[in-house]
């Protein structure tokens, strides 16, 4: 594999950066049940194994704002194979947020994918 050149890395991070929030709490929305940080990345890392679009290390700062800005809610809970886990679940806002950035996000993609077509 290509070295990836410092140039590529700085736009994936910021690229990501601004997508993270959106697929976090559309993951959130679609589950029936509350989830835990390492479960939310193992379901991602499975949904893309060959796009490794967000790492764990990023994954709970997202979580965390999301959190502080009222779009999730968390409890924690014992577990019984370790420590307690913490479990996030989407709040009527983080639900609100997201259609708002769906759209957001289909306008972009769309004059992206048609300015990249000239």
């Amino acid at each position: 594999m290509a070295e990836i050149s410092s140039h590529t890395r700085k736009f994936q991070k910021e690229l990501n950066a601004g997508t993270s929030s959106l697929i976090l709490l559309s993951v959130l929305s679609r589950s029936k049940e509350s989830m835990y940080g390492y479960q939310i990345a193992k379901m991602l890392e499975e949904s893309g194994p060959d796009i490794p679009m967000m790492k764990q290390g990023t994954l709970y700062p997202v979580l965390r704002s999301l959190e502080e800005n009222g779009l999730l809610e968390s409890t924690v809970e014992p577990s019984v194979s370790g420590p307690p886990r913490r479990y996030y679940k989407i709040t009527s806002d983080g639900r609100e947020a997201l259609k708002e950035w769906n759209e957001i996000w289909k306008i972009t993609k769309k004059f992206v994918d048609a300015n990249l077509k000239g």
